[in-house]
């Protein structure tokens, strides 16, 4: 079950990327097209830390909330249309889907779309779960997350400039800014995010 479990957060994570890959390219910017990243092939976009031992620890740990990422899906701002807003839509995009991929998992759970089986119930639950999560710990205005390049379109240009000089120091840190990202949100966001993750747990499920 725990290896099922893993695969559909894995699954969930490589549709995140691609999302922001496609509007990315709608927007102007293909690098993730040329580098062969629109693609739901696992390969391309696996990290081993982030896609396959973290979600593996949360989920053998019982975390309240499954984390994980792939490798970033390799966006060019400068090609973007509208700028800042176009960084911002972009960055969207990739928790977009996971709300989607919870409230369509949702739905089948809600209105016995699926046959009687705990098993299969259970697992669709999980899905619910881990794509709410992905989308809420990803909303967070902490950089390098997707939240942090939504806010600062809203910041104005001076704010905006010191924000992403924040963020490109997460990047020059590589995992290791994501994994200290993580770090702040257990220590000291888990209560209300653990939360509000349930809360739209029970909202979208009726449990």
């Amino acid at each position: 079950m725990e290896i099922i479990v893993v695969a559909l957060i894995i699954f969930s994570i490589i549709l995140h990327e691609v999302a922001h890959g496609y509007v990315a390219d709608w927007l102007g910017d293909p690098t993730a097209r040329y580098e062969g990243r629109l693609t739901l092939n696992p390969l391309p976009h696996i990290d081993m830390i982030g896609s396959i031992i973290v979600p593996g620890i949360a989920v053998l740990a019982q975390s309240p909330f499954l984390l994980g990422w792939a490798k970033p899906v390799p966006v060019n701002p400068y090609n973007l249309r509208w700028g800042k807003w176009g960084e911002a839509l972009t960055a969207f995009a990739g928790p977009a889907t996971n709300i989607l991929i919870a409230v369509g998992a949702a739905f089948l759970i809600r209105f016995g779309v699926l046959p009687t089986s705990d098993a299969i119930v259970e697992l669709i639950l999980l899905l619910v779960s881990a794509n709410i999560s992905l989308a809420i710990i990803n909303l967070l205005p902490i950089p390098p997350l997707d939240g942090s390049k939504i806010v600062a379109a809203l910041l104005p240009s001076g704010l905006y400039y010191k924000y992403r000089e924040l963020e490109n120091l997460t990047y020059a840190l590589g995992p290791f800014g994501l994994i200290l990202v993580l770090i702040i949100i257990i220590q000291f966001l888990s209560a209300p995010v653990g939360a509000l993750i349930f809360s739209i747990f029970r909202l979208l499920t009726g449990l």
